[in-house]
């Protein structure tokens, strides 16, 4: 299948635009779109995933409006946390009851991890839910953020925010599909390696459906 290069001729600093990721978003639903039942086409009896106990929680897809092109703000989760620990993720996290949308639950989930108020966040659109292998059903959100960026990581879960450009994350030619067997069930998922660092599972998945859709809308 050819690879198809996302860096529109012209765009300024050879980074990606806001105007430019904004038409490609216009056909998505709003940030607060009540969330379907989507799956992502995982076959979840693979997973020994029941539906009806899938967790819900949101995650903030932020994405940072620098001179030299929009990048997205990721964490790397604290060493010492029970799941996940380690790895490359969204600001979010679960639903809580008190929540009124998936993204105010994610807006308050990046308040609490590093610090960014949701007055600052300017919400664009919603992707379609993911779900994990480890029984969460995750709606993110994609979010505006201009600088300055104040963060205040909370140490007790975030070891490092960094930022990664736009451009590089939404190239297919950097998205790489990895597999491997755990409890006799062959998993395969994506792999985004940036410098010393590898975002992959859920973050690197939603990265690769955000980046279908803007070639799509590109069509």
């Amino acid at each position: 299948m050819e690879q198809r290069h996302l860096l529109p001729a012209g765009e300024a600093g050879g980074g990606l635009s806001r105007n430019w990721l904004c038409r490609r978003l216009a056909t998505l639903p709003g940030a607060d779109a009540v969330c379907g039942p989507a799956v992502n086409g995982k076959d979840l009896a693979g997973y020994r995933l029941d539906p009806a106990s899938l967790v819900d929680s949101a995650v903030l897809v932020p994405l940072i409006d620098r001179p030299e092109g929009l990048s997205v703000l990721l964490t790397e989760r604290a060493a010492h946390l029970g799941a996940h620990a380690g790895q490359i993720s969204f600001p979010g996290g679960r639903i809580e009851p008190t929540d009124p949308s998936p993204a105010a639950a994610a807006l308050r989930e990046t308040e609490e991890e590093v610090g960014v108020p949701p007055d600052s966040v300017e919400l664009l659109a919603r992707l379609d839910s993911y779900v994990t292998g480890t029984g969460y059903r995750i709606t993110p959100v994609i979010g505006l953020i201009c600088p300055p960026l104040r963060l205040r990581p909370d140490a007790r879960e975030v070891a490092a925010v960094f930022e990664v450009p736009l451009t590089f994350v939404l190239e297919a030619r950097n998205h790489r599909r990895v597999s491997h067997t755990r409890e006799g069930v062959r998993r395969r998922y994506y792999s985004i390696g940036w410098g010393d660092r590898t975002i992959w599972g859920a973050t690197a998945a939603i990265l690769v459906g955000l980046s279908r859709i803007v070639v799509a809308a590109e069509d």
